[in-house]
């Protein structure tokens, strides 16, 4: 078994506090696991963590080869963006998209080691006004083209008719509530981390708080078996099971692309399907909880937008 470092080794690893490696785990996705109440750090995982987050790292050559025909769109889970990939493997014989669900953090660092053309992202900032452009800015050399793809419902999952009658974040904190939860690298752990700042409960103390699923419909499904009570999820889910929904915030789901492949073929007839009808019914008949009014509109650059001013500036 690889070596496993304690909260105080790895802080010390580190040249950090202890306290400061909590933040670590929360905020930046370092590597942990929890085993009888104890954090213990995998020493080969963390190695990888702090050389993914080396910024200013040396050009090694390595590019992503001139499109052939296989787009790779990794990041952060969503029915809708795998119904989006469906409909383009169905138009496009010749070519063929992928997905990675590796979570809204795990796709920017994809992105910066070129190892996919799009990077699917719902990262709320810190003053809650924007989406991704902090994260952007802090991951990559230079900001990408960000395309909207579209507005969802995020929330927490329950029963169908609330049986333990769960109405709001606090709530999660109540003696015999069991929750199942999203890993670090995503945005709806963010999100559902900083909801309970906000509530002043300690997330650790939440039974089933350390069980973490890779998609929003495996929180559906381990709702649904019993398993547990409530989780974050978006209202997708929440049609598609048939399960109760207790909505939190409406979020902007977007597309990073480094600026250097935004014209490749493939990318482009991605972004295409955005404006296609099927793509807009899907969203409006079949799923729930999405806006699809600004779906495939450029973020940035928008050299007219404030933001975009603020970003060039920095």
């Amino acid at each position: 078994m690889q070596k496993l470092l304690s909260t105080k080794e790895v802080a010390e690893f580190l040249n950090v506090n202890e306290k400061m490696v909590y933040s670590l785990v929360s905020e930046k996705g370092l590597p942990a696991t929890k085993i009888t109440g104890k954090w213990l750090f995998p020493r080969h995982l963390v190695e990888q963590w702090v050389e993914a987050n080396t910024i200013n790292y040396p050009d090694n050559g390595h590019r992503l080869p001139p499109y052939d025909g296989l787009l790779i769109v990794t990041g952060s889970n969503d029915p809708l963006l795998d119904r989006a990939i469906a409909i383009f493997n169905n138009q496009n014989f010749n070519q063929l998209a992928v997905f990675g669900n590796l979570g809204s953090m795990g796709g920017l660092r994809a992105l910066r080691q070129n190892l996919c053309h799009i990077a699917s992202s719902h990262l709320l900032q810190e003053d809650e006004s924007e989406y991704n452009f902090d994260f952007a800015f802090r991951e990559l050399d230079e900001m990408p083209a960000v395309v909207n793809f579209c507005r969802r419902e995020q929330g927490i999952l329950v029963l169908k008719g609330n049986p333990k009658n769960i109405v709001a974040v606090a709530d999660l904190g109540r003696p015999g509530i069991k929750i199942v939860n999203r890993s670090l690298s995503t945005g709806t752990r963010l999100l559902l981390d900083k909801e309970l700042r906000k509530a002043g409960i300690n997330g650790e103390k939440i039974e089933g708080y350390e069980t973490e699923v890779s998609r929003h419909l495996d929180v559906g499904l381990e709702i649904l078996s019993g398993r547990a009570d409530a989780g974050p999820a978006i209202r997708a889910v929440a049609k598609l099971l048939d399960l109760d929904f207790i909505p939190l915030r409406w979020e902007r789901f977007d597309l990073m692309i480094s600026k250097e492949r935004f014209f490749d073929e493939g990318i482009q007839r991605f972004l295409g399907i955005l404006h296609e009808p099927g793509f807009q019914q899907a969203a409006n008949r079949e799923f729930a909880g999405y806006d699809v009014s600004a779906s495939g509109q450029m973020v940035f650059p928008q050299e007219t937008e404030d933001r975009g001013q603020r970003i060039d500036n920095r």
